[in-house]
């Protein structure tokens, strides 16, 4: 019997923007409704960035409290899985290079990690990457990152090792030699994105080549690489994530009305090539978590 697989849908992200997709959900309440109608689609887990009402990031506490809690109290159960990768952007001033420029949001790692101490979701992201990232570069120095997972390990939640590329493989893995990081670990492949991993067959198997062995994976591509990308992760042998954050579209020139469209479409996928997705408590016995860890008022 084949085992089941896990589907994130990743809801809102940090770089789709509403002149992208009109309908991309922006408030907590927006967030919150998009992350139930995503595991009522067959979502076994939903990844979560929250934003103003306008559509700006945001790394504000009440803004993730709201989201967590309102996906608490209502009647759906899915696996929480907050971002902390937002605070790690720098881009360079004009004048001097030295005094960030505007975009930038780079933050301590106790700030970038605040809602996760507080809130103690399940899953966070935890990124690995150093690279150049459109005008500016996302940094992750090897001390933020463990300053960040020690407090992310002393939430009690499970970090989500984000692998740009294959350096980042290996940053990872001497987290988990050294014991900053409780191995194999939990890692999430991104491919296509610009200046990392090509969203390719090859790239995939070369980074999974890196993983440590009996680790869990999964794997995604960035915009029309994301269906394309769930197959081939689905056939060898990884989970999968689909959403907003990562593609707008169901097919070419086709908007996705929502991020619910998005998972049952994944969904069919995995279905038509043999695999069932993972319900969220069959994720939670895959990765190892306790059920529903409460919330911190």
């Amino acid at each position: 019997m084949t085992n089941p697989t896990i589907l994130t849908c990743a809801i809102t992200g940090a770089g789709t923007t509403l002149q992208q997709h009109p309908g991309l959900p922006c408030t907590p309440e927006q967030i919150a409704d998009a992350c139930i109608g995503a595991a009522r689609a067959g979502a076994s887990v939903t990844h979560i960035h929250v934003r103003y009402p306008d559509g700006r990031g945001s790394m504000e506490l009440a803004h993730y409290r709201e989201v967590v809690q309102r996906i608490r109290a209502s009647d759906v159960d899915v696996v929480i899985n907050l971002t902390a990768g937002v605070g790690g952007r720098f881009v360079p001033g004009t004048d001097d290079p030295l005094v960030a420029g505007p975009g930038t949001n780079f933050q301590l790692p106790e700030r970038r990690v605040e809602h996760v101490v507080a809130l103690r979701p399940e899953i966070c992201s935890l990124d690995f990457n150093t690279m150049c990232w459109g005008n500016g570069a996302t940094i992750n120095t090897g001390p933020a990152v463990r300053a960040m997972a020690a407090l992310i390990r002393e939430a009690g939640t499970l970090p989500e090792l984000e692998i740009f590329d294959s350096g980042d493989v290996r940053l990872a893995r001497e987290l988990i030699d050294e014991g900053t990081l409780a191995g194999p670990g939990f890692f999430q492949l991104v491919l296509g994105v610009k200046y990392a991993a090509a969203a390719t067959p090859d790239a995939m198997a070369y980074l999974c080549s890196l993983l440590p062995a009996g680790c869990q994976w999964g794997a995604f591509g960035i915009s029309r690489w994301a269906f394309p990308m769930l197959a081939q992760s689905f056939l060898r042998g990884g989970h999968v994530r689909v959403g907003l954050e990562d593609n707008i579209y169901l097919e070419r020139g086709v908007l996705a009305p929502d991020n619910a469209a998005l998972v049952t479409k994944g969904v069919r996928m995995i279905n038509d090539l043999g695999g069932r997705v993972a319900t969220p408590d069959e994720a939670r016995e895959i990765l190892g978590l306790k059920k529903r860890q409460p919330v911190a008022t």
